[in-house]
């Protein structure tokens, strides 16, 4: 498939995580995900070690499966606070897009069994610090994240997703992923519904910005 005249920017600025415009009705090629996961392969990795494994999940089952713990995960998540609607009670325009964020993750949260792909990046590592893991994830994240981009080029929708990492060993055996592999995030994958995207309001540069030091 050809990608979208995306110059590099807009790919950057545009790759949004995508929930209700996921197109739960049209299946993926498989080609199509292979040709995602090839470019997230020629990520970064420490010393070069390409330690990370991708479980491309598009049986129904397992995705139901997979679905069900995710909905606990959401529930219990909500049910703690969830995407705070007042952490912008004085900003009315945020305040909207806060609103927006949680109903869009709510309804991720009952239908995540029901995207056409769901794409799990792990990595082989024999144990997790309890110190800084910025070592072991800055491994596999960056390749996620690769694949998320690849995915908007050629006009997939996804959405980076941990919540299921409260249950990471239920899915771990649904799945029969190893011991000694950890899962980093859970990328729903499907063709999107609607044109395209714009990017999002953030914060002004200069309030997160700092020069030689804090």
């Amino acid at each position: 498939m050809s990608t979208l005249p995306l110059s590099p920017d807009e790919l950057l600025t545009t790759t949004r995580s995508v929930r209700k415009r996921l197109d739960l009705s049209r299946p993926v090629p498989m080609e199509l995900i292979r040709e995602c996961l090839e470019i997230a392969l020629q990520a970064p990795s420490g010393s070069n070690a390409q330690s990370w494994h991708w479980i491309v999940v598009t049986d129904p089952a397992q995705r139901k499966a997979i679905g069900e713990v995710y909905r606990r995960a959401f529930r219990a998540y909500a049910d703690a606070g969830g995407p705070n609607p007042d952490r912008y009670a004085g900003d009315p325009a945020r305040q909207a897009t806060q609103l927006r964020v949680g109903e869009s993750a709510a309804w991720l949260g009952e239908r995540m069994g029901d995207v056409p792909v769901l794409v799990i990046a792990c990595r082989r590592v024999a144990k997790l610090s309890a110190d800084n893991q910025a070592d072991v994830w800055g491994s596999l994240l960056p390749a996620a994240w690769s694949y998320m981009l690849a995915a908007r080029a050629r006009g997939l929708g996804t959405a980076w997703t941990t919540l299921h990492l409260d249950h990471e060993a239920e899915v771990a055996e649904l799945l029969g992923i190893p011991d000694d592999v950890r899962q980093g995030v859970l990328i729903p994958t499907a063709f999107y519904t609607g044109e395209t995207f714009k990017p999002a309001p953030r914060e002004p540069l200069d309030s997160v910005l700092h020069l030689d030091r804090w």
